[in-house]
Protein backbone atom coordinates (compact mmCIF):
# COMPACT_ATOMS: atom_id res chain seq x y z
CA UNK A 1 0.00 0.00 0.00
CA UNK A 2 1.15 3.81 -0.62
CA UNK A 3 -0.10 6.85 0.70
CA UNK A 4 -2.34 8.62 -0.86
CA UNK A 5 -2.56 12.55 -1.14
CA UNK A 6 -6.15 12.96 -2.90
CA UNK A 7 -8.09 16.05 -3.32
CA UNK A 8 -12.32 16.07 -3.34
CA UNK A 9 -13.49 17.94 -6.62
CA UNK A 10 -13.67 20.91 -5.03
CA UNK A 11 -9.85 21.11 -4.26
CA UNK A 12 -8.96 19.84 -7.90
CA UNK A 13 -10.97 22.75 -9.39
CA UNK A 14 -8.94 25.05 -7.43
CA UNK A 15 -5.76 23.61 -8.07
CA UNK A 16 -6.36 23.68 -11.35
CA UNK A 17 -4.07 25.54 -14.06
CA UNK A 18 -6.13 27.73 -14.91
CA UNK A 19 -8.45 27.49 -11.94
CA UNK A 20 -11.98 25.96 -12.53
CA UNK A 21 -15.04 27.80 -11.14
CA UNK A 22 -16.79 25.96 -9.16
CA UNK A 23 -20.39 25.74 -9.11
CA UNK A 24 -21.52 25.86 -5.45
CA UNK A 25 -20.44 27.97 -2.34
CA UNK A 26 -20.25 24.82 0.24
CA UNK A 27 -20.17 27.48 2.91
CA UNK A 28 -24.03 28.79 1.58
CA UNK A 29 -26.76 26.03 2.36
CA UNK A 30 -30.40 26.71 1.81
CA UNK A 31 -33.60 25.07 3.28
CA UNK A 32 -36.58 24.33 1.55
CA UNK A 33 -39.40 23.21 4.35
CA UNK A 34 -43.35 22.43 4.21
CA UNK A 35 -45.30 21.58 6.86
CA UNK A 36 -48.64 19.89 6.10
CA UNK A 37 -52.05 19.08 7.95
CA UNK A 38 -53.17 15.91 6.67
CA UNK A 39 -56.86 15.41 7.42
CA UNK A 40 -57.83 11.72 6.38
CA UNK A 41 -57.08 11.40 2.57
CA UNK A 42 -57.48 8.90 0.41
CA UNK A 43 -55.20 5.66 -0.63
CA UNK A 44 -52.24 7.89 -2.79
CA UNK A 45 -53.25 11.45 -1.00
CA UNK A 46 -50.42 13.53 -2.19
CA UNK A 47 -48.89 16.16 0.23
CA UNK A 48 -46.25 18.99 -1.33
CA UNK A 49 -44.17 20.06 1.12
CA UNK A 50 -41.44 22.10 -0.89
CA UNK A 51 -39.49 23.07 -3.87
CA UNK A 52 -35.82 22.21 -5.05
CA UNK A 53 -34.49 23.73 -8.14
CA UNK A 54 -32.88 21.05 -10.66
CA UNK A 55 -29.37 22.77 -9.83
CA UNK A 56 -29.25 21.57 -6.22
CA UNK A 57 -26.76 19.51 -4.75
CA UNK A 58 -28.64 17.54 -2.38
CA UNK A 59 -27.03 17.45 1.12
CA UNK A 60 -29.57 15.90 3.36
CA UNK A 61 -33.46 15.36 4.05
CA UNK A 62 -35.29 14.82 6.49
CA UNK A 63 -39.07 14.28 7.80
CA UNK A 64 -40.95 14.14 10.63
CA UNK A 65 -44.65 13.70 11.19
CA UNK A 66 -47.36 13.03 14.58
CA UNK A 67 -48.63 9.27 14.31
CA UNK A 68 -51.50 9.61 11.88
CA UNK A 69 -53.53 6.90 13.44
CA UNK A 70 -54.19 5.19 10.08
CA UNK A 71 -54.06 1.80 10.27
CA UNK A 72 -50.99 0.40 8.37
CA UNK A 73 -50.10 3.88 6.76
CA UNK A 74 -46.54 4.34 4.83
CA UNK A 75 -45.86 7.23 2.63
CA UNK A 76 -43.23 7.59 0.05
CA UNK A 77 -41.05 10.77 -0.15
CA UNK A 78 -40.10 11.57 -3.65
CA UNK A 79 -39.81 14.01 -6.29
CA UNK A 80 -42.90 15.62 -8.74
CA UNK A 81 -42.75 18.14 -11.49
CA UNK A 82 -43.81 21.42 -9.63
CA UNK A 83 -48.12 21.81 -10.30
CA UNK A 84 -47.10 24.64 -12.91
CA UNK A 85 -45.06 22.32 -15.07
CA UNK A 86 -47.85 19.55 -14.81
CA UNK A 87 -47.53 18.28 -11.28
CA UNK A 88 -46.20 14.56 -12.94
CA UNK A 89 -44.05 12.29 -10.96
CA UNK A 90 -40.90 12.19 -11.57
CA UNK A 91 -39.07 9.50 -8.79
CA UNK A 92 -42.04 8.55 -6.16
CA UNK A 93 -39.61 7.25 -3.43
CA UNK A 94 -36.58 9.50 -4.06
CA UNK A 95 -35.68 10.14 -0.67
CA UNK A 96 -37.82 7.44 0.95
CA UNK A 97 -40.00 4.58 0.75
CA UNK A 98 -42.57 2.86 2.35
CA UNK A 99 -41.79 5.26 5.87
CA UNK A 100 -44.36 3.67 8.73
CA UNK A 101 -46.40 6.49 9.44
CA UNK A 102 -49.25 5.01 11.60
CA UNK A 103 -47.35 3.02 14.11
CA UNK A 104 -46.24 6.06 16.32
CA UNK A 105 -45.02 9.37 15.68
CA UNK A 106 -42.03 9.72 13.66
CA UNK A 107 -39.66 11.86 15.25
CA UNK A 108 -36.98 13.97 13.19
CA UNK A 109 -35.55 11.75 10.52
CA UNK A 110 -33.07 11.70 8.29
CA UNK A 111 -34.08 9.76 5.56
CA UNK A 112 -31.43 11.13 2.72
CA UNK A 113 -30.01 7.79 2.24
CA UNK A 114 -33.03 5.81 3.89
CA UNK A 115 -33.94 3.68 0.11
CA UNK A 116 -30.56 3.37 -0.56
CA UNK A 117 -30.82 5.78 -4.29
CA UNK A 118 -28.33 8.29 -3.15
CA UNK A 119 -24.90 7.12 -3.28
CA UNK A 120 -22.28 9.13 -1.33
CA UNK A 121 -20.47 9.69 -4.63
CA UNK A 122 -23.47 11.19 -5.81
CA UNK A 123 -23.68 13.69 -3.81
CA UNK A 124 -21.57 16.39 -5.30
CA UNK A 125 -23.70 16.02 -8.11
CA UNK A 126 -26.80 18.57 -9.13
CA UNK A 127 -30.36 17.25 -8.62
CA UNK A 128 -30.75 17.33 -12.68
CA UNK A 129 -27.97 14.83 -12.70
CA UNK A 130 -29.10 12.16 -9.80
CA UNK A 131 -32.31 12.39 -12.04
CA UNK A 132 -30.35 10.94 -15.16
CA UNK A 133 -31.11 13.87 -17.23
CA UNK A 134 -28.54 14.50 -20.38
CA UNK A 135 -28.56 18.49 -18.93
CA UNK A 136 -30.57 21.33 -16.49
CA UNK A 137 -33.55 21.39 -16.98
CA UNK A 138 -33.83 24.45 -15.37
CA UNK A 139 -37.23 24.13 -13.16
CA UNK A 140 -38.04 23.59 -9.48
CA UNK A 141 -38.81 20.03 -8.38
CA UNK A 142 -41.50 19.44 -5.57
CA UNK A 143 -40.80 17.36 -2.06
CA UNK A 144 -44.16 15.20 -2.24
CA UNK A 145 -45.12 12.97 0.50
CA UNK A 146 -47.40 9.96 -1.36
CA UNK A 147 -49.35 7.11 1.18
CA UNK A 148 -50.19 3.94 0.44
CA UNK A 149 -53.32 3.57 2.49
CA UNK A 150 -56.13 6.20 3.07
CA UNK A 151 -57.16 8.13 6.63
CA UNK A 152 -54.06 9.73 7.70
CA UNK A 153 -54.49 12.55 9.59
CA UNK A 154 -51.91 14.64 11.82
CA UNK A 155 -49.30 17.04 11.17
CA UNK A 156 -46.35 16.24 8.64
CA UNK A 157 -43.55 18.05 7.93
CA UNK A 158 -40.21 17.48 5.26
CA UNK A 159 -37.30 19.61 4.63
CA UNK A 160 -34.56 19.59 1.93
CA UNK A 161 -31.15 21.44 2.64
CA UNK A 162 -28.81 21.79 -0.53
CA UNK A 163 -26.15 24.29 -2.06
CA UNK A 164 -26.13 25.20 -5.41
Amino acid sequence: MATENLKSGAITNRDATPPVLNTSNPGQVFRAYGKIEAAGGDLASTYRFCSVPSNAKLVRCWFSSDDLSASGATLNLGLYQTTANGGAVVDQDFFASALDIATSAVAITEVTFERGATLIDELEKPLWERLGLSADSNRDYDVVGVTATAGATGTMVAWVEYVI
